[in-house]
């Protein structure tokens, strides 16, 4: 049956990735240029970091770890963070191994919007938000498993979370230091949505203020649900309207109330919007900003938006390093940047590293780390229920055997091991290939330290990637050195 097809008898529900809210999804566009159209640059020669020793300069010498926001406030053991999760199924039903996984590995880790607000359990009094279990023990689990000061969660919020008071909840009540003010996404240009299974859950959430299509007040359409003619409401959030001066008035009402960490999170908008975001946040002393290609999101988002809305990855990045660069030259301040979309492994993020040199930190990644999460708690519940793929058996049939990083953590917790759920397990064990294979590139380019990277240890494959990016061309690198080493 194809799309025109199921359009023909289910309308607007085709609209989405199916089935909602258990699968990760993001655009399947072939964009005119991406990340392989670039390839780094290694070198014989010399060394960044290390003395230029063999003996000495080994890749798992090199340091992978960064610092974000004012003063270097934040600490990561890795330079990828895990971009907002929110209200959606699939991430409240693999928390606990988002979270401690993120903990244990070192790294920021996100909540993002309408968690308050769908909580069912939520206290809400005159319109504002007095107590979220949801969202209680989502920041709980992180604070519970972090170690030594490294990472941070953040609490991201919309227009609705902003109305509820929900950063206020968050940093005076659960002790957040870092609230996340949002524009949007690369998936998306409206305000995010999920599907209510349920008509009184779907009625509380209008009268909680959000969009909730149909009506689920109205009398023909409680009828219909009833009757089964359809089984899903979609919950929406409106849209968010940008003003410089609200903005910044946020911002400090933010700092007044706590935050120690303000961070902004952009979407694919045109130009003038990333310009906007980025000259705003120079302003306001924003501590860091998320910058969002075109095609990203955790599944929720309209298919043909995801694929045909936005500026793309690389093309916003460019933008972005174009107008940071503008600003820094000009001497005024620069948030630290993240650069976000489609990053899944460890050479899309040394290039975006470099393509955003020295302005970007750090990468943010979502379908990624879920994942890897998923994978790893559906591999513990098959190892429960004794039924293990064949292709995961081989390896074993304990938690021990199959995950490589097992017992390097084991040996670390000991009993405490036990508590730490395989989907963290499964999200510990990627970061440790991501990390692994970061450093051997690194090591290649002979730098040794994330602050060595930059635009130069890169090369565009085409003209176009070229044009766009301001990366040379392959055939242009290094002209004038070459051309002095073969006239000495």
């Amino acid at each position: 049956m194809c799309e025109i097809g199921k359009s023909a008898y289910r309308g607007p529900e085709v609209l989405y990735p199916q089935p909602f809210g258990i699968i990760t999804a993001a655009s399947e566009k072939d964009y005119p240029v991406d990340l392989s159209h670039f390839s780094i640059m290694g070198t014989a020669v010399g060394a960044y970091g290390v003395e230029a020793d063999p003996d000495i300069a080994t890749f798992e010498k090199v340091s992978i770890e960064t610092r974000v926001g004012h003063d270097k406030g934040i600490k990561l053991k890795v330079p990828f963070i895990i971009a907002a999760m929110g209200s959606t199924n699939v991430a409240k039903q693999n928390w606990a191994g988002l979270a401690i996984g993120a903990a244990i590995s070192g790294t920021i880790l996100t909540i993002g919007e309408n968690v308050c607000g769908m909580d069912e359990e939520a206290e809400i009094r005159h319109g504002r938000i007095i107590r979220s279990p949801d969202m209680e023990t989502r920041v709980r689990l992180f604070q519970k498993w972090q170690e030594d000061g490294y990472g941070a969660v953040v609490v991201q919020a919309n227009v609705e979370d902003t109305r509820l008071g929900v950063h206020e909840y968050a940093i005076e009540k659960l002790g957040v230091e870092v609230a996340e003010l949002k524009w949007g996404q690369g998936a998306k240009d409206i305000g995010g949505e999920v599907k209510i299974k349920s008509l009184e859950k779907a009625q509380e959430l209008k009268r909680r203020g959000y969009i909730v299509l149909p009506d689920p007040e109205a009398p023909e359409v409680i009828e219909a649900f009833k009757r089964g003619s359809f089984r899903e409401f979609e919950r929406h959030s409106r849209l968010g309207m940008v003003e410089e001066e609200s903005f910044l008035k946020r911002v400090e009402e933010l700092r007044k109330i706590g935050a120690k960490y303000i961070f902004l999170k952009t979407g694919a908008y045109r130009p003038a919007d990333l310009a906007r975001a980025i000259k705003y946040s120079s302003k306001a002393k924003i501590d860091l900003l998320t910058i969002d290609g075109a095609g990203g999101g955790t599944g929720m988002s309209p298919w043909r938006m995801m694929n045909e809305w936005g500026i793309p990855g690389v093309e916003i990045w460019s933008l972005a390093y174009q107008y940071a660069h503008r600003l820094a030259k000009a001497g005024e301040y620069v948030p630290d940047m993240v650069f976000a979309g489609g990053i899944t492994f460890e050479d899309q993020i040394f290039k975006a590293l470099a393509l955003g040199a020295p302005y970007v930190k750090a990468v943010g990644m979502a379908r990624g780390p879920m994942a890897a999460t998923m994978v790893g708690k559906t591999i513990g519940r098959r190892i429960l229920e004794g039924q293990i793929p064949v292709y995961v058996e081989r390896f074993g049939s304990s938690v021990e055997e199959i995950f490589i990083a097992a017992p390097e953590l084991k040996r670390k917790y000991g009993e405490q091991f036990n508590e730490i759920p395989t989907g963290a397990i499964g999200l510990y064990t990627y970061f440790k290939r991501l990390s692994q294979g970061l450093r051997q590139l690194m090591a290649g380019n002979r730098k040794f330290s994330l602050a060595y990277i930059s635009r130069d240890d890169i090369a565009a494959l085409t003209k176009e990637a070229a044009d766009i990016s301001g990366i040379p061309y392959i055939l242009d690198v290094d002209r004038e050195e070459v051309e002095k080493i073969l006239s000495s």
